[in-house]
């Protein structure tokens, strides 16, 4: 257990300190980084060469981590039901951003991508930083999404401050993007 407080440690100050994480998904391996300091989304994109017009992906363990960055009085209550019966899963929807929310974050979106995982060391790691993490795939810009912490170590060296050593989830592609709101798939 020592072991695993280690790691969780590590995790923690790397998190608060604004440096990268690396983590295993469903499909992939994310980057992530503390959704709230800009500083440390910059660093993530300029490891990726991804352009911020694009916005972030936020990862959590269940929806209360997701709540600060979702206007949850825009979604509909005949709605909810369908929006939040796609978690815990594979399935990143688009929510109404919360007025709050930077454009460096949600890129030049009126909505935030986000998504409750049921991959579990992902989960684990969102519980022990007690809060969302930026999701993006673990890869330059253009380039296939990495599959294992050796590649991406290999890929980003001293760029990613702690990488979680565990397998992805199995899954043969990332996650869907829907918006759940119009049913309008982003991504299959």
């Amino acid at each position: 257990m020592t072991e695993q407080n280690d790691t969780w440690f590590a995790a923690k100050q790397a998190f608060q300190n604004g440096e990268l994480l690396a983590y295993p998904t469903e499909a992939v391996f994310g980057l992530g980084c503390d959704p709230r300091n800009e500083l440390a989304v910059s660093k993530l994109l300029d490891a990726k060469q991804r352009p911020q017009e694009k916005g972030l992906i936020l990862l959590a363990a269940d929806y209360s981590q997701l709540v600060a960055f979702v206007d949850d009085a825009k979604i509909p209550q005949d709605k909810r039901f369908s929006v939040f019966s796609h978690w815990p899963g594979p399935v990143t929807l688009l929510l109404p951003a919360a007025p709050h929310v930077p454009e460096w974050l949600r890129g030049a979106h009126n909505q935030i991508a986000v998504r409750v995982t049921a991959h579990e060391p992902a989960r684990q790691l969102c519980r022990a930083l007690g809060s969302a993490i930026v999701s993006t795939s673990a890869n330059i810009s253009g380039q296939p999404a990495l599959c294992e912490a050796a590649a991406v170590r290999d890929t980003f060296g001293d760029k990613v401050a702690w990488v979680m050593d565990a397998p992805t989830g199995g899954a043969s592609k990332p996650s869907r993007i829907i918006d759940p709101l119009t049913q309008q798939v982003i991504r299959d």
